[in-house]
């Protein structure tokens, strides 16, 4: 019945116990400009009526036990600033069609077992200033459209299969504060162009298999983590 509130722009009910799914009627709320129903005992799939809320600028679902896939239709929802889904038990692909949110700040979808691998269409989220994948069952490598999210400050990749080498185009992200790769099967050389992100500190890039040297550049980063690596500055094969 919650869907009959044609008028409601904010529904807040996180840090309850709340259980069962959430209902496709909430589709209903055209009006809608944030859902936030975190830290909850939700499951059941994201229901793909959620799509319908175009004016939606926030939806948080965070720490629930929300299962399936993230739907396609999603990719609806033009308005959206911040999308948190982390810390539910979603699988399959991040879907490519999260490229058209176009206004997205904030996309964090740790903790989920999500798998595939990052879609470049990630690369078209230029207003993006934090993404968080890390605590995943992604795989395949860092795309180089990573490059294209200039106004990012954070990236978190941590703990999931990622493999290949950092893409030079990483230095291109000028206002990187957080920088997380750890703990993946990412391989090859360490880019220099990691020492041009003038606003870096304790980037960590421990346990992977880099080989070669460290580059001379990152020295002046502080806080430079990379134990774990036991082909670092041996030469690459």
């Amino acid at each position: 019945e919650i869907g009959n509130l044609r008028n409601l722009k904010r529904l807040w009910i996180s840090v309850n116990d709340l259980t069962g799914p959430i209902p496709a009627e909430i589709g209903n709320l055209l009006n809608l400009e944030r859902l936030r129903l975190s830290d909850n005992d939700l499951t059941g799939p994201i229901p793909k009526e959620i799509a319908n809320l175009q004016n939606l600028e926030s939806l948080s679902l965070t720490y629930n036990h929300l299962s399936g896939p993230i739907p396609k239709e999603i990719a609806n929802l033009r308005n959206l600033t911040e999308l948190n889904l982390s810390v539910n038990r979603l699988t399959g692909p991040i879907p490519a069609e999260i490229g058209n949110l176009q206004n997205l700040k904030y996309l964090v979808l740790s903790s989920n077992d999500l798998s595939g691998p990052i879609p470049s269409e990630i690369g078209n989220l230029l207003n993006l200033e934090t993404l968080r994948l890390s605590y995943n069952d992604l795989s395949g490598p860092i795309p180089s459209e990573i490059g294209n999210l200039q106004n990012l400050e954070s990236l978190r990749l941590s703990f999931t299969d990622l493999s290949g080498p950092i893409p030079p185009e990483i230095g291109n992200l000028q206002n990187l504060k957080t920088l997380r790769l750890s703990d993946n099967d990412l391989s090859g050389p360490i880019p220099p162009e990691i020492g041009n992100l003038m606003r870096l500190l304790y980037p960590d890039l421990s346990n992977n298999d880099f080989c070669g040297p460290i580059p001379y550049a990152t020295r002046r980063i502080r806080g430079f983590r990379h134990s774990g690596n036991p082909r670092l500055g041996s030469p690459c094969a």
